[in-house]
């Protein structure tokens, strides 16, 4: 038994890449590509996405509103990002034991006599439940003694 690998036939692999074509509907934006300009000139006139896509939809070119926004966020826009929400991010310093350098406090210069009110800290609020009789849960009656 010959139980070494066959030796792959290199000229028949090169061949087969150069004949190679790719299947156009995989091909990305193959049918946005030749109305690059329309798109163009449509978002210079500030038209959204959805606008451009019903417009090309209308005249027969099978896409839909995200493929139109995606073509024209990589093609049109030069690929910019998208603005991403801003996340509160770890400090290195924090990481390696570090401690941050101390930030001054804001100095307030008030020109009026305004004074925040002071309000004393309260627990969670709690329903008043009536209950059949006409008495209130929790609460003492004045019959009761404590």
């Amino acid at each position: 038994m010959n139980s070494s690998p066959s030796t792959p036939n290199l000229e028949s692999l090169r061949q087969a890449i150069q004949n190679f074509t790719p299947n156009p509907r995989r091909v990305p934006f193959n049918n946005l590509k030749p109305l690059h300009d329309a798109i163009v000139e449509l978002r210079g006139k500030n038209a959204s996405y959805a606008i451009i896509a019903e417009l090309l939809i209308q005249n027969g070119v099978k896409t839909s509103v995200a493929r139109v926004a995606e073509y024209g966020r990589i093609m049109v826009d030069g690929g910019k990002r998208r603005k991403r929400r801003k996340y509160a991010r770890t400090t290195t310093t924090a990481i390696k034991g570090v401690p941050p350098a101390p930030q001054p406090a804001p100095h307030l210069t008030a020109t009026t006599s305004f004074q925040p009110a002071t309000k004393p800290e309260r627990g969670p609020r709690i329903a008043r439940i009536r209950l059949r009789d006409g008495t209130i849960a929790g609460e003492k009656s004045s019959g009761q003694v404590s």
